[in-house]
């Protein structure tokens, strides 16, 4: 059906998620009247569902809270000079970048210049937008040139061009281009091998714990299935955390706490935000998709079945820590706050896509694959049901 009709079947699927969730949302108001019995046993199995979601939720975020802490504290590097090989992996961080102010950027890359591993293994790109301005594009390289140049393994710059053919303007064109650009560089060079580098999407105000790179060259040096994984560290909102007005700092904690949880379930674990990959898997599905404004799951369920169904995400119980979205006064964070979940809730329009790769799919473990996609579905498809149900 999805080949036969593929433009009818596309239309479907993106309109699958809005559909199913506006039918969860409403089906107590038009359900009351017609099937009332069946509102209430669903309410009750709703709440029973989502008592143990809280639970297990709740559980992990406390076995993950543990792990950080003992995670960081541990001397990776000790691990990682046992490996002969250890100062030929590189690490490529790719920082996409609009119109963050240059201090922002500055503040990241002294945060790598502070990992154990040495900054001379890490190549960070500013993956900077064409449609920024030379103004804002040319005062930050500047900043960034006269603080770090010499202090890194190279550091480059990259200017995405405004307006190609098919581009969705976003993250993920902007990474895309950037990594693409640096595979031409590294063809030129003989000093740096493909195989031992790794390439990391980092959101640009992400602070990059001391320990967090040092654990991944042990964990690639370490895994003879390398080339099949993504790493994945705890994504907490602490950069800012005291700056916010305290509602925004109740909703930032708690999503901490769920990002922390979901590295202790690495059957449903995905890659979000700020992760990591083998150049050499990243090379071979030809980097982040163009067309499309989220770009974390996509990149999963993209080398995912691209492998049929090998790649894995690896929790690296490591905090990785971010802004929260802060403005001027408590409304202008709310707002701004609103806007972050939006770009989260963007997710969603991923979900024709992976829908139908599941379909098409003949490759990947069924078993495997149904878990992850509907680990996907359920969060997209739920997400904006719960308040509604609960309450």
């Amino acid at each position: 059906m999805i080949k036969k009709y593929p433009r009818g079947s596309q239309r479907v699927l993106e309109i699958l998620p809005g559909f199913t969730s506006w039918t969860f949302i409403l089906f107590p108001v038009w359900g009351s009247i017609f099937w009332p019995i069946g509102v209430a046993y669903f309410i009750i199995a709703f709440n029973v569902y989502w008592l143990y979601r809280s639970t297990t939720l709740a559980w992990a975020g406390v076995m993950s809270y543990y792990r950080i802490k003992a995670w960081e504290r541990y001397d990776w590097m000790g691990d990682v000079i046992g490996f002969a090989d250890w100062k030929e992996v590189k690490h490529v961080i790719v920082l996409p970048t609009y119109k963050e102010p240059g201090e922002i950027l500055v503040r990241t890359l002294q945060a790598l210049t502070k990992q154990t591993i040495g900054p001379k293994q890490i190549i960070p790109i500013i993956a900077m937008e064409e449609r920024a301005g030379n103004d804002i594009n040319d005062h930050r390289e500047a900043l960034i040139r006269k603080a770090f140049m010499g202090k890194f393994a190279d550091l480059f710059f990259t200017y995405h061009p405004a307006n190609l053919t098919g581009e969705v303007v976003g993250k993920s064109s902007n990474a895309s281009w950037a990594g693409k650009e640096f595979k031409k560089m590294l063809t030129k060079r003989t000093d740096w091998k493909l195989d031992k580098m790794t390439i990391s999407s980092v959101d640009c105000d992400v602070a990059l714990h001391p320990n967090h790179l040092a654990a991944i060259t042990y964990m690639f040096l370490d895994d003879p299935n390398r080339y099949r994984k993504i790493w994945q560290g705890a994504i907490v909102f602490y950069n800012n955390i005291e700056r916010i007005p305290w509602p925004m700092r109740v909703f930032n904690r708690m999503s901490s706490v769920i990002n922390m949880a979901q590295l202790s379930r690495p059957d449903r674990l995905i890659n979000f935000s700020t992760y990591t990959l083998s150049l050499k898997l990243m090379d071979e599905i030809n980097y982040w998709d163009t067309d499309v404004i989220p770009e974390d799951y996509r990149i999963f369920f993209k080398t995912y079945f691209a492998t049929k169904g090998e790649v894995e995400v690896e929790p690296i119980f490591i905090s990785v820590s971010a802004d929260a979205a802060e403005a001027n006064g408590f409304w202008s964070t709310y707002t701004n706050t609103y806007e972050q979940v939006k770009r989260w809730a963007w997710g969603a329009s991923d979900d024709s896509y992976i829908i139908k790769e599941y379909i098409l799919d003949d490759g990947a473990p069924f078993w495997d694959k149904t878990i992850r996609v509907f680990k996907v579905i359920e969060d997209h498809f739920m997400w904006p049901v719960n308040w509604f149900i609960i309450t």
